[in-house]
């Protein structure tokens, strides 16, 4: 038997997001159906409003409302640090830790020959010309996953960077390899930081 068209719908439109396969999505489709039509609304107004009021910041790639973002904004935030993340969440999972306080910078995503992305498909150029035209950031922290590609990125990066003359840092390896900065505690993000080494 068949699904009626409006759940199909729903069904392909929650199979989308990543990790999300046939049943969990039949699950997802039949709880929203279940939903308050209030929750129903409020649902697809936020699902709207993230699309249409947020865009990344023009300095560091941050999601934001505004350009440039609240972080970059920030005068009274270290200007001389600028911490690499794979991903704007992951400003998030920093920002949570208190400690650093410090600038940042979204290559959204990492080098992967396999999935055929290069350093044209990252926003590593406006990296570099953040360097080149802010003379007052003495040291760059790539804060890159402890994966292949996270560690391939950072060195890509420091070799970059390096020759600069700006002091290149990498995350201490209090993360476990092979581990997202996404799901780690707050302490272990202290440690990491505390413990950077110089590439």
């Amino acid at each position: 038997m068949q699904y009626p068209e409006p759940i199909a719908q729903l069904i392909d439109s929650y199979m989308k997001l990543p990790g999300i396969g046939q049943k969990t999505a039949t699950r997802l489709a039949f709880y929203t159906i279940d939903m308050d039509n209030d929750d129903v609304t409020r649902f697809a107004k936020s699902l709207i409003s993230a699309k249409r009021d947020l865009h990344f910041c023009s300095i560091c790639g941050n999601i934001t409302e505004n350009d440039p973002c609240d972080i970059c904004r920030d005068k009274s935030r270290d200007q001389s640090q600028i911490l690499v993340v794979e991903q704007a969440k992951d400003i998030m999972t920093m920002e949570k830790m208190k400690e650093y306080h410090g600038l940042y910078h979204v290559l959204n995503g990492v080098l992967s020959p396999i999935e055929g992305k290069g350093p044209e498909d990252l926003n590593m150029s406006s990296l570099l010309k953040r360097l080149q035209t802010n003379k007052s950031v003495k040291e760059v922290i790539v804060a890159t996953n402890a994966t292949p590609e996270g560690e391939a990125t950072a060195m890509y990066l420091s070799r970059l960077i390096k020759p600069a003359g700006i002091k290149v840092t990498r995350l201490a390896h209090g993360l476990s390899v092979g581990s997202d900065i996404e799901y780690a505690d707050e302490m272990t993000l202290y440690k990491a930081v505390e413990g950077r080494t110089e590439m």
